[in-house]
């Protein structure tokens, strides 16, 4: 088990860090997180939904994402208001007040079937918690911390965030408040984002383990690699910084702004500095702009016409820009969003940007599976693959369009459509940058725009990075954790 004495002190990094040095030793290894609050979601094989940092998890232990690693999705709607996805499947909304009283029972009887289910299968489960298990005004009720360490009596590992300031007051406080059976659980201490010299922390090392009596087993160094965020505030610290990069793409950040993890591929490439605009000035700065997923997409769309960004991008379009939609962001590109239960909120017909000839109505149904088609554009016939997670249906209205105005993107005509210059985009497919000579011809689309040379289309698809990097994360992580107290 792994948990943290705070948020983002690195628990999913060590965790998926974890189950590639336990493959490593020949062990058959699955993540698990009983409960996920995160508007990153990834559709299994069979059409179900779970939080994506899991996925990413299972994909460092070699095995294929499936529902049982992580039963419980919680995705935030605002009005702390959430949606739940319970083994898979939306089951309702609820209010932060309510879901204990609504869902505890359901979801620990979910978490407790699912980790004995993986139990019969896997040598290792590797748990991952949420926050911090020290939470003394919400232990009664937590269902990711140390209830799951206690239910399978977990080695359990104790990560802390250096770089914030006060580790030792946080991993002493965090013992502290811990119940006595809860405390013996914990092997072992890690801190990280360690920066400076490993010398200067041992005297508070050895008076950490004097006092608790556990070892410190890892000091891990702040790492310069990207690993895929789990929540927008993990946006807030990242910083492009590449010396030959010639394109810049703005991702616009949503209040709301889901399954961000879209762009880690874009993030990756060496000739692009990608960024996460909030204001219309910084629009005209970017080489391309895209609308990503939202989970409240009209809200977003509402806030994305108050800051005045809407109204730049027909100017940017003229101007020679490009700018793409990806579900939530390309329901706004079309004429119209109507909501007419008041699934998101008002019950209502609300405009749209108007920039394609789509009309989208949101719907209790839920769009929920992985895709493979064929592309049109910006090549002829490359198979892609990507995954769907919308509410709502858009249909595609070209009357009083010009003719031939606008294309199939792909060989299915729902998944999305581009405009005939090739300058605004829209799909439903989330992953599409995963495809890495479809991502390549996009890019070049721009580069040329720009008058750049192209770049080489003949690049393997993101897996294989993301394979280099849990390798990389692994061998990182791996010189300064020491498992064996765990195993």
């Amino acid at each position: 088990m792994v948990v943290g004495t705070t948020s983002h002190a690195g628990k999913s990094l060590i965790t998926a860090a974890i189950c590639r040095l336990l493959v490593r030793q020949n062990w058959k290894v699955t993540p698990f997180k009983g409960q996920n609050m995160a508007l990153n979601a990834y559709i299994t094989a069979d059409g179900k939904e779970m939080g994506h940092a899991q996925a990413v998890q299972a994909w460092a232990a070699k095995i294929e994402p499936r529902v049982e690693m992580n039963p419980i999705l919680l995705k935030p709607q605002g009005d702390m208001t959430s949606q739940v996805i319970l083994m898979g499947a939306a089951v309702g909304r609820v209010q932060a007040a309510d879901y204990y009283r609504d869902y505890f029972d359901r979801g620990w009887a979910a978490i407790t079937s699912c980790l004995d289910k993986l139990a019969t299968e896997f040598d290792y489960i590797v748990c991952e918690g949420a926050g911090s298990p020290a939470e003394i005004n919400l232990k009664h009720r937590d269902l990711t911390n140390m209830r799951v360490a206690s239910y399978l009596q977990a080695n359990t590992v104790l990560v802390a965030d250096i770089d914030r300031g006060g580790v030792f007051a946080h991993i002493v406080g965090t013992l502290e408040l811990l119940e006595p059976e809860e405390r013996a659980l914990i092997k072992g201490f890690v801190i990280n984002k360690f920066r400076g010299q490993r010398s200067l922390l041992e005297s508070g090392i050895t008076w950490l383990e004097d006092r608790t009596g556990i070892p410190v087993i890892g000091v891990i160094p702040m790492l310069d690699q990207v690993f895929p965020a789990e929540d927008s505030l993990d946006l807030l610290e990242r910083r492009s910084r590449k010396p030959n990069a010639d394109l810049t793409i703005g991702v616009v950040r949503f209040p709301r702004i889901s399954n961000f993890t879209d762009f880690d591929p874009l993030d990756a490439e060496p000739t692009v500095n990608l960024k996460y605009i909030t204001n219309k000035d910084e629009v005209n700065n970017c080489d391309a702009i895209i609308l990503p997923g939202s989970k409240t997409t009209i809200s977003d769309l509402q806030w994305l016409q108050q800051t005045g960004i809407a109204a730049t991008l027909p100017n940017y379009l003229a101007s020679g820009g490009t700018v793409m939609g990806i579900c939530g962001g390309f329901q706004m590109l079309g004429t119209t969003i109507a909501d007419l239960t008041g699934i998101e909120g008002i019950p209502g017909e609300y405009p749209g940007l108007n920039l394609f000839p789509l009309q989208t109505t949101i719907t209790d149904t839920k769009t929920t599976r992985q895709r493979t088609t064929t592309t049109n554009y910006p090549v002829l016939g490359v198979s892609i693959a990507g995954y769907e997670i919308h509410q709502g249906t858009t249909h595609w209205h070209p009357a009083g369009a010009n003719s031939g105005e606008y294309e199939q993107l792909f060989g299915d005509e729902t998944l999305g459509i581009v405009d005939r210059p090739q300058t605004l985009w829209g799909t439903y497919l989330h992953g599409i940058f995963d495809n890495g000579s479809w991502r390549r011809n996009w890019l070049n689309q721009i580069r040329s725009r720009r008058n750049l040379s192209p770049i080489t289309t003949d690049v393997p698809d993101y897996t294989s990075q993301r394979e280099e990097i849990f390798d990389k994360l692994a061998d990182s992580i791996g010189e300064y954790l020491d498992l064996t107290p765990l195993q």
